[in-house]
């Protein structure tokens, strides 16, 4: 990874929120910092890279925003440039918090992005995209829509923004509760971006997951609730395995081939400690909050297993089909299918499947894992090329492809 790809990996959200407190202009900022990371790209090599590569990012989308400042300035012809952007920027955007209420950049610019103005999937979408810099490419996966339809659906949130001058600040500390489901989700789609990046060269994002988790703690420490905490169980529990997921040579390994001494037993027994506390207490009244709760459930069976064999799958197995009667939706009934395939067998998996419908290229890799179990080599190639065609991440394309050339017709 370049310098310039971590900066932007690491920084990105950083950055956007320490523009938008000095200027409070997202499409100046946005473009402004686009440009900078533009120029780097042309200007930086081995021997030019600034030893601090954020702070040339700033300085050099500073500068741009006040040229466009002073552009517009001229162009107004009345007044000097701090009179017309101060009257030009929303009266009511002014800083609400004075950094006692939220000390994180990361979690404020979510909040700001979490304004009831916009509808919850438009601001997780914005957050995702200006926040956390992740590609809209990867959010339309998370979201299971085409790539078309989230680019559409964050220019509109980005136009609601500054056609209506919705305020980058947030609320009061009563209304943060408000955001709080919101910030949640964001948080769990951030993590699922980094857990299972649905395109480029690596398998596992382990900065950009680890950065979703402290973002729930921190939010958790602002203001605790059942979600947030059931969402730390739940990412800390799937985190704490990265380190087994990717073998010596780069390749993915899968979960029952895991060498679970690498998994940072540590992290699951804090994990495990505060699910225990978390089912001591009446039941979570939010939908969100039972979703995560029991996601966090069928977590906690993998990371309690000593090993592959030890899974209780059974169990697992009826937490899926609880989380579909929840939250039903495609990507729960392929998790459940796996799940009642280890459990039943592969034809009792695939029968779940009759009928599913979802975008990308996880269904047909299951359906072709199980398709293969079943001896159906033929059906299970085609399968499995189907996904391989569709898959955006090389190592899980690189995996598919060796699965299929391993069955022989």
């Amino acid at each position: 990874m370049t310098p310039l790809e971590r900066v932007v990996r690491e920084e990105w959200g950083r950055l956007v929120a320490l523009l938008l407190a000095q200027f409070r202009r997202l499409d100046l900022v946005e473009d402004a910092l686009a440009e900078a990371v533009a120029t780097a790209q042309e200007s930086w090599t081995e021997e030019s890279t600034p030893a601090n590569p954020a702070g040339w990012l700033m300085t050099a989308a500073r500068r741009r925003i006040l040229d466009r400042l002073r552009a517009e300035a001229m162009a107004a012809r009345k007044e000097p440039l701090l009179t017309v952007e101060a009257e030009r920027r929303p009266q009511e955007g002014v800083m609400v918090d004075d950094g006692s209420v939220v000390d994180d950049d990361l979690l404020r610019l979510v909040l700001m992005c979490a304004h009831p103005a916009l509808s919850p999937e438009s601001a997780s979408a914005l957050s995702l995209r200006l926040v956390m810099g992740i590609s809209t490419a990867d959010i339309a996966r998370l979201f299971l829509v085409p790539e078309a339809t989230m680019a559409a659906r964050i220019t509109r949130a980005k136009k609601k923004v500054v056609a209506a001058g919705i305020p980058f600040a947030i609320p009061g500390t009563d209304a943060i509760g408000e955001r709080l489901d919101v910030v949640a989700h964001t948080a769990y789609l951030a993590f699922t971006a980094g857990y299972a990046p649905g395109s480029g060269p690596d398998l596992v994002r382990a900065e950009l997951a680890g950065e979703a988790i402290r973002l729930a703690r921190v939010t958790m420490g602002l203001r605790p609730s059942d979600t947030l905490a059931f969402l730390v169980v739940l990412t800390t529990l799937q985190h704490s395995r990265r380190d087994a997921r990717v073998g010596l040579d780069g390749s993915l390994v899968l979960l029952a081939d895991q060498d679970r001494a690498l998994w940072h037993h540590d992290e699951i027994a804090g994990a495990l400690a505060l699910l225990t506390r978390l089912e001591a207490r009446p039941g979570p009244a939010s939908p969100l909050a039972r979703s995560y709760r029991v996601q966090a459930l069928i977590a906690a069976e993998h990371a309690s297993a000593p090993t592959a064999a030890d899974t209780r799958w059974d169990h697992i197995a009826d937490l899926y089909a609880v989380l579909e009667q929840l939250s039903p939706s495609p990507a729960v009934r392929v998790a459940r299918a796996v799940a009642v395939a280890e459990a039943k067998g592969p034809r009792a998996g695939l029968a779940l499947l009759d009928g599913v419908e979802m975008a990308g290229h996880r269904l047909p890799a299951v359906r072709g894992e199980l398709l293969a179990r079943a001896g159906d080599a033929e059906a299970a190639r085609a399968s499995l090329a189907e996904s391989i065609a569709l898959c955006d991440n090389e190592i899980e394309r690189r995996h598919m492809e060796q699965r299929r050339d391993e069955l022989v017709g």
